[in-house]
């Protein structure tokens, strides 16, 4: 339970534009779509995508690191780990199983089946797109386990794109015509009010003492 009346104490040491930009943000928040990615090599890749996933509204990014295991690179993903949320897999199997315990159909995300093009995509289903490796695509295991395929259409010689650029492009793509539909797809009060406060403890320098000092004075 969010204690409101600490809320409020801590945002009075934030800027007027501060407090407005949070609210703004978080009303453009979604936990409808998220995004998977599995064991990315290349460090600058995963960055990208988590950036990609604060600038569209996505909430939430599950990273699995069964083969490869690094740092997030804060400085490609210019903060943006601060307000996304990181969830981290050791195994795309435990992945999968907690992502579909939260009602998210696995969408892979392949240009090799023809099975969805993006301006086909149902944007009403809760998903969760995966996002694999540079070179070798997905795991077998992310494509038994997948709901359905889905393929950016492409007219050039090359037959894939780097996936920072893909998720780029889903993301534009489903999270503007979500925002068309009447889904009620924003973060519920309960989770705005918990992103306030850990923006808020992430922003603040000397949080800690500050609450202490709050406390003291109840």
């Amino acid at each position: 339970m969010i204690d409101i009346k600490l809320l409020d104490y801590l945002e009075s040491y934030l800027t007027e534009n501060r407090r407005t930009r949070f609210n703004k943000v978080l009303s453009q928040r979604t936990k409808h779509f998220t995004v998977a990615t599995e064991d990315v090599y290349q460090l600058h890749n995963t960055s990208a995508v988590i950036r990609s996933c604060d600038v569209f509204g996505i909430q939430e990014v599950n990273i699995v690191e069964e083969i490869n295991s690094k740092r997030i690179d804060r400085e490609i993903a210019m903060g943006a780990q601060k307000w996304v949320d990181l969830n981290r897999f050791h195994t795309v199997k435990d992945c999968i199983k907690d992502l579909k315990s939260k009602g998210y159909q696995i969408v892979a995300t392949t240009p090799h089946t023809n099975d969805c093009l993006l301006h086909e995509f149902d944007v009403t289903k809760k998903s969760c797109f995966f996002f694999g490796r540079e070179t070798e695509g997905l795991s077998q295991e992310v494509l038994d386990n997948a709901d359905c395929y889905l393929k950016i259409p492409m007219s050039g010689f090359t037959e894939s794109l780097n996936i920072s650029v893909s998720a780029a492009i889903i993301l534009q793509h489903v999270t503007t015509k979500l925002k068309q539909t009447e889904i009620n797809w924003q973060l519920t009060e309960t989770e705005r009010l918990e992103k306030r406060l850990d923006w808020i403890k992430k922003t603040i320098k000397s949080y800690d003492k500050i609450v202490e000092r709050y406390y003291s004075k109840q």
